[in-house]
């Protein structure tokens, strides 16, 4: 849920993001509105696995029971593992927008919006800039 306020969902408001369920429960995890005003909702997913294990279809499909029950259009399934190649073809005929984020993903995403990391260490480069001595001062 952090991840997705730090991408701007919600207007990076810290009130936009709602924690709905517990781990083990079946159904959704969040909510988070997709503006600042909450005209659209997002709901969301996460499975925290190792990497051998994939989600499955069953288990896309069950989250997608759960949108259909809120009324919901749009969702995204986070993973820290993979999904099954029968759970992303399965989503991409759906009406509702549902979007699959797995574990490179979701590290490429953290990293970008500098979410749930620490930097060790920045290295720094200087070079000449030629240009600062050719023009008039």
């Amino acid at each position: 849920m952090s991840l997705l306020v730090a991408m701007g969902y919600g207007g990076s408001h810290k009130d936009a993001a709602k924690q709905l369920g517990r781990t083990g429960d079946g159904g959704v995890d969040g909510v988070i509105n997709e503006d600042r005003l909450g005209l659209d909702r997002v709901y969301v997913q996460a499975k925290r696995y190792r990497p051998d294990i994939v989600v499955g279809r069953p288990d896309v499909q069950g989250f997608i029971g759960s949108l259909v029950g809120l009324g919901a259009t749009k969702g995204v399934f986070v993973t820290t593992s993979g999904f099954s190649r029968q759970a992303t073809d399965f989503v991409r005929h759906l009406p509702q927008r549902v979007i699959l984020v797995d574990g490179p993903t979701l590290a490429d995403l953290m990293i970008e919006h500098q979410v749930g990391i620490r930097i060790s260490q920045t290295i720094e480069f200087k070079r000449l800039d030629e240009d600062f001595f050719t023009e008039e001062q």
